[in-house]
């Protein structure tokens, strides 16, 4: 085929993306669906949405591209689908859904943690993760459906993640690789198969193999769309549905992040660092390192889970000058804040903020903090201090990887809703030191995915093939060395020291409230 084209669905947590995408890495035609309820909640800090509810999206997507594209699908060679994490489904014999699809974003916690054997339980207190481990039972969403939801639980023929489930709608194979088994489920990331049963951080989430799906490795194809996938989407009947992987793995790939020597930044509604190497090392104690779509790389990550979702944060309670504004210049409010950001100096002139409005895997008991406060802040202030307390949180998730592994980043590559600010992007190079990079488009993670198709069809040798042609370079911000000094002292001897030195009161915040 003179042109060959991937059909790339790109299942984000606020809106979908469909698209073609050629062999240069342009994306030839692309629909965005933004979602009206992006999800449901029955109580505070749950996250929910109805089973067919992607599904449906994407076959309306679908047939809306077929109907923008001249050819239509004529030129598709393969399809692609990059989704959330850690969001999950209970399917019974036939594979049909048992209740609505559980979040990444869902914050249920089980009441109680199933009892430990001794040895688990005295290793983990010598280790100080004992807190951790009850924490990662807790949170588990099969754990909570076993505990809450028993007859749910006993009718559960396969427990899965969101796009296996779409795997099968498309192709009726239930099916998928290990760069999408991202989430609380019984997987060993180091030898991307199935946790063994003497696994020790089985006990965390013991669910029987029998109840998980099959594997396959990326660039295999996990099944042929199926004619009722075609009726029901247009994409033709007999298209291989190709394994790629996560949305941010995927992402992390479309950067042309695959060696050592880089990192990929997502600024996204959680924001993340991850690296890429073939050496397996943990990101942080007990934290896995998840693997990348390449087969053999590994994407180690520090992951920041309220990132730039802290702009909608405030957004909403503070910026409504701004939104009037917006609407009068027709643009988005994030344009008139990121403005203004150059009216603030680096430090926010000693404001600091800490971005834990949601805790970590490894901080389960952190609380978000602004530190620093004078009578010369603003709002504004308030701002600068978010873009930078998500800077300085991956300036240590960083830092903490490059002392674990050895690695040494020379540059960072930028994807996500945030690295669309040119004023962010160069904020960013000023705090880490290092260049910052941004491709062609901010739609890496559906560039990653096609880029795995076109490896699995045949149309690249390798994935640096494969990059070389489809991933270039479109913006460069060098960093400003002295306002990086300001940064690194900030870092070292005020923003490193927040945690350690409050939490005994979020402790103390936690058992009051």
């Amino acid at each position: 085929m003179k042109n060959p084209l991937i059909l790339t669905f790109d299942l984000g947590t606020q809106s979908m993306r469909g698209m073609l995408v050629n062999k240069q890495g342009q994306i030839v035609y692309m629909i965005q669906h933004k979602y009206e309820t992006p999800y449901y909640s029955k109580k505070p800090g749950w996250a929910e949405q109805k089973p067919e509810f992607y599904f449906d999206t994407l076959c309306f997507i679908s047939k809306e591209l077929k109907g923008k594209s001249p050819n239509g699908f004529d030129d598709v060679i393969g399809v692609t689908l990059t989704a959330i994490r850690d969001s999950s489904e209970c399917l019974d014999e036939n594979n049909k859904p048992l209740r609505d699809v559980i979040l990444w974003l869902d914050s249920r916690e089980t009441n109680y943690v199933k009892p430990f054997k001794w040895w688990i339980k005295t290793a983990m207190k010598l280790a100080g993760m004992e807190a951790t481990l009850n924490k990662q039972y807790k949170v588990s969403a099969a754990n909570w459906i076993m505990e809450n939801e028993p007859d749910i639980w006993e009718k559960t023929c396969k427990f899965v993640m969101l796009p296996t489930y779409l795997n099968y709608k498309m192709t009726g194979q239930l099916k998928d690789c290990p760069a999408n088994m991202i989430g609380h489920i019984p997987f060993d990331y180091k030898k991307m198969n199935w946790q063994s049963k003497n696994n020790i951080k089985r006990c965390m989430c013991d669910i029987p193999k029998l109840q998980l799906c099959d594997l396959v490795q990326t660039e295999e194809t996990i099944g042929m769309i199926t004619n009722q996938m075609e009726e029901l989407s247009g994409i033709p009947e007999g298209l291989p549905l190709i394994a790629t992987g996560s949305d941010k793995g995927c992402e992390t790939l479309g950067l042309s992040v695959i060696n050592e020597e880089k990192a990929a930044l997502s600024f996204g509604t959680t924001a993340t660092v991850q690296f890429a190497t073939k050496k397996y090392f943990e990101p942080k104690r007990f934290l896995p390192a998840y693997p990348g779509v390449p087969p053999g790389m590994y994407n180690p990550e520090i992951e920041i889970f309220r990132g730039y979702w802290l702009i909608s944060w405030f957004k909403r309670e503070f910026a409504m000058k701004e939104c009037v504004e917006a609407r009068r210049r027709g643009c988005d409010p994030e344009k008139i804040l990121n403005e203004r950001l150059r009216e603030i100096p680096s430090g926010c002139d000693g404001l600091i903020l800490q971005p834990f409005w949601t805790p970590g895997v490894v901080t389960p008991n952190a609380k978000g903090a602004i530190i620093g406060f004078s009578d010369v802040h603003t709002r504004i202030h308030i701002y600068r201090a978010i873009i930078e307390g998500i800077g300085f949180a991956l300036m240590d998730g960083m830092y903490s990887m490059e002392r674990r592994s050895g690695q040494k980043i020379k540059e960072i590559y930028v994807a996500g809703g945030g690295s669309q600010s040119d004023e962010i992007c160069q904020i960013t190079a000023n705090m880490f030191g290092l260049p910052v990079i941004r491709i062609q488009t901010h739609e890496a993670s559906g560039l990653g995915a096609s880029i795995a198709g076109f490896v699995a069809m045949g149309e690249f040798k390798s994935y640096e093939e494969a990059i070389s042609q489809m991933v270039h370079i479109k913006d460069v911000f060098q960093p400003d060395m002295e306002e990086h000094i300001i940064y690194e002292k900030l870092y070292h001897y005020v923003y490193k020291r927040i945690y350690s030195r409050l939490l005994p009161l979020y402790v103390k915040i936690k058992h009051l409230t």
